[in-house]
């Protein structure tokens, strides 16, 4: 039996964002605009369970690029109106679109000048009416067995709010650099990593040589950066790359006399690099792809920057 029930609620809420993806239009297309042309916060206000959704929707818009929060509608009569001026977009969400405290809060909106876009069930309810655009979402049960608890309704807001911030990510050209910048701590901040970051933290040891430097002259350099390879600055410009088994391998053919042949003479021209601006996941997945533990940075000017191993990746615990 729970197990049926179980099913019935997902068959349910499944149902509903069906709906809503086929019933998004012109409303839709004028809030993600009216949210990417703010030049304020976006205020997401709602009270009980709407007030929870409405929370969601703000961290989400803050953690991808638009300033946003939660207000509550009461605490916003009693003192925190103040945290809404001029400029700023209110989101107002309600599945009834009467919600008492809401609405109570509307004709201060107003009076600020502010926009205001609602989220509801009912396009013919009073907070549908005052909005500036109102996205409106078809229920046609909640899936609560007492049909009291709102529960399609809360997951259909929710998703609506991702569609929104998504939308709102893809006007504004908002890219994973920028993510990154607003998640710097944690596991998901140390897999946002620049390289420029993780050269900073490890030193940003440098391993260089010119064209014309000895194997013998070669080997300290690399002894001395603990890398177990070099870049070669090459005399037509451009970088060269090796690495200490490219040197045992050498020695093995023609013996010592090997160390005195030169860097540019042996190294491999054209080495696999990776600019500094790129995500620290990417330097990663391309040592991975290719089978290598080390791999020369550069910047966007393709200066060589510096050398990114891969213990460096492992010690920023983001794999």
């Amino acid at each position: 039996m729970s197990r049926a029930r179980g099913r019935q609620v997902l068959e349910i809420e499944a149902r509903a964002l069906q709906d809503l993806a086929a019933d998004l239009g012109d409303a839709f297309e004028g809030a993600v605009a009216m949210i990417a042309a703010c030049k304020g916060r976006v205020i997401l206000t709602g009270v009980g369970k709407s007030g929870l959704i409405a929370r969601k929707i703000a961290a989400t818009f803050a953690s991808t690029g638009t300033p946003a929060f939660f207000v509550h509608p009461t605490e916003a009569l009693h003192g925190d109106l103040g945290m809404i001026v001029s400029g700023d977009t209110v989101i107002g969400i309600s599945n009834s679109g009467e919600t008492a405290e809401l609405l109570a809060l509307l004709e201060f909106v107003k009076r600020l000048g502010t926009t205001l876009i609602a989220i509801t069930g009912k396009p013919e309810s009073t907070l549908a009416k005052h909005a500036h655009v109102a996205l409106c979402y078809r229920i046609a049960e909640e899936g609560c067995p007492l049909g009291l608890a709102p529960m399609a309704s809360t997951t259909t807001t929710l998703a609506l709010g991702d569609a929104l911030a998504a939308a709102v990510m893809d006007v504004k050209g908002f890219t994973n650099r920028d993510f990154a910048r607003f998640h710097p701590g944690g596991k998901l901040g140390n897999s946002l990593l620049l390289l420029s970051e993780v050269l900073k933290q490890h030193g940003g040891a440098k391993p260089q040589v010119t064209a014309s430097t000895t194997l013998s002259e070669t080997l300290l350099e690399m002894s001395d950066k603990r890398f177990g390879m070099t870049a070669v600055t090459l005399e037509e410009g451009g970088l060269g790359l090796i690495t200490d088994g490219d040197i045992r391998r050498l020695i093995q053919q023609h013996g010592p006399a090997a160390l005195d042949k030169t860097a540019g003479a042996v190294c491999t021209r054209n080495p696999k690099t990776i600019c500094d601006e790129e995500l620290a996941v990417a330097a990663l997945a391309l040592m991975e792809r290719h089978k290598i533990t080390s791999i020369i940075v550069t910047n966007r000017d393709k200066e060589y920057v510096g050398v990114v191993h891969l213990h460096d990746l492992w010690r920023t615990q983001m794999v």
